[in-house]
């Protein structure tokens, strides 16, 4: 049985790194078997289906994020309105947010579940997906977005127990549907031979489970963010502040997503093989991304729960820390992958074409990882400082505009690394953007303060020059000049 008891925890004293690392872990567990459960997947598709199953499996993810991922950036926003009330401690207006956030996920799991059912097949064929695969992803992306619900409230509920330091609950929900979801793929897909559909209910049936269970947590605890169903409802004020937070990440999710849709387009023009071996690369990819977003997560929540404390100084130790370790821990997974992509690829498929297209991409990629998990860090800072619109811009117009440019003009040549190597492109361009704006820390202070600071400086500004026009004239012997060096005999 579920404990009534509350799982919130204040992160807003206390030791840092003890903190935010006990906070990240557990996601970083529970997004691990969350990975294994869809990598699986692709295993279980691709060993007994063959190479067109996965390839309508596997490379689902692009367009999947496409249709969620502005939602899921409503969920991210609601997830930093309800830290920042956490932090100060403002226990009414977090309430009324929690319930104002359950609403809007009902609404988003309608709207995405008509959506995805009507849109899936036109993008699909706008993607250029070959003919031979085309019928197989339908069929997946038809039952997938009929059970879309229980992903959309799973990420919602999560997202607030996160907000307020509960990262344990996700984790047991994630072990929980991810066993499910194995022994479910087993029975759909080799015991009934119901093929790639079988991998698409088994997905949902997990995902619905999560939700449950994430949904009787938060009616059975008793601390600030208890859902009572009855209180579910849009009020006015709640409703204007996840929106303006979300609407920034959500945009920021979809442009990053429509992105990647036309790599996969382009990717696609090389054939079932290519589109195998870059879809079991992008699988075995969402392993090194786990400690980008766990401490993505941790970060957001910290810097949101002691930016609602006012306390500025404890939130860029914070911050400072979570980019160190999420840099840090992602570039040696990187490493390894490096090191051993072949291998991991041919857990997927034994076909040594795809396993050349899945290990060229990953060595392409995987040595700049350290310039992603420092884009994704910095982004997360801004998320929890309330300046999700800066990320935003940011991945426009580099992850957008320009490499969708950089598609469009290399296209005509036909070369299958020139779209890998897009990526590190512009990594590199978002980093460097994020290394100047990030030190000048105006993502940290209210506007207010902002503008305190600023004249401050500029009163210490004209006592400097007072004192030095002061020191100038005085004598040289006086002990005070600032002449350097002087002396007496001079």
């Amino acid at each position: 049985m579920l404990n009534k008891v509350s799982q919130e925890i204040s992160m807003t004293r206390g030791n840092i790194p003890r903190q935010m690392i006990a906070f990240a872990v557990p996601v970083f567990l529970g997004q691990l078997f969350q990975q294994l459960y869809n990598t699986v997947d692709s295993l279980i598709v691709g060993n007994l289906l063959g190479s067109n199953a996965l390839a309508a499996v596997s490379s689902s993810g692009n367009l999947i994020f496409l249709l969620v991922g502005f939602f899921n950036g409503m969920a991210m926003g609601a997830s930093v309105v309800i830290s920042q009330e956490f932090g100060a401690k403002n226990y009414k207006r977090l309430s009324q947010t929690v319930h104002t956030t359950v609403a809007l996920g009902l609404a988003i799991s309608v709207v995405l579940t008509v959506l995805g059912t009507v849109m899936a097949p036109i993008l699909l064929k706008w993607m250029g997906t070959p003919e031979e695969v085309m019928a197989l992803s339908v069929d997946y992306f038809a039952i997938y977005f009929a059970g879309i619900s229980g992903l959309i409230m799973y990420n919602l509920f999560s997202g607030i127990m996160r907000a307020v330091g509960d990262s344990k609950h996700p984790l047991y929900f994630l072990i929980a549907s991810s066993i499910l979801n194995v022994f479910l793929d087993l029975l759909f897909i080799d015991v009934l031979g119901w093929g790639v559909a079988g991998a698409a209910y088994a997905t949902i049936f997990s995902q619905m489970i999560s939700a449950l269970l994430a949904l009787i947590t938060l009616c059975r605890q008793n601390g600030a963010t208890k859902l009572v169903l009855s209180k579910v409802r849009f009020q006015l004020e709640p409703l204007k502040a996840v929106i303006r937070y979300g609407i920034p990440t959500g945009v920021q999710n979809s442009i990053i997503s429509l992105a990647n849709v036309v790599v996969q387009s382009n990717i696609n023009a090389f054939g079932p093989e290519a589109m195998a071996g870059c879809g079991a690369y992008s699988k075995l990819e969402g392993f090194a991304f786990l400690p980008i977003m766990s401490f993505n997560m941790a970060i957001s929540t910290f810097v949101g729960q002691n930016i609602g404390a006012k306390d500025y100084e404890r939130t860029l130790k914070g911050a400072k820390f979570g980019i160190l370790c999420g840099v840090i821990s992602c570039e040696l997974v990187g490493l390894i992958f490096f090191l051993f992509a072949p291998q991991f690829i041919s857990i997927f498929d034994q076909n040594p074409a795809v396993i050349a297209y899945g290990a060229d991409r990953a060595r392409c990629n995987a040595l700049f990882y350290f310039l992603l998990a420092y884009t994704h860090a910095v982004s997360a800072v801004m998320r929890g400082g309330g300046k999700p619109d800066v990320p935003m811009y940011v991945m426009m117009i580099t992850w957008c505009a320009i490499r969708v440019g950089f598609l469009v003009v290399t296209a005509p040549l036909h070369n299958v690394w020139l779209v890998y190597w897009v990526y590190p492109l512009t990594w590199f361009l978002s980093s460097c953007f994020f290394a100047w704006y990030y030190p000048r820390k105006t993502w940290l202070y209210p506007k207010e303060l902002q503008r305190s600071i600023q004249e401050n400086k500029q009163e210490l500004a004209k006592v400097d020059t007072l004192s030095e026009k002061k020191m100038l004239n005085t004598p040289c012997g006086s002990g005070k000049c600032r002449m350097n060096p002087c002396s007496s005999d001079e």
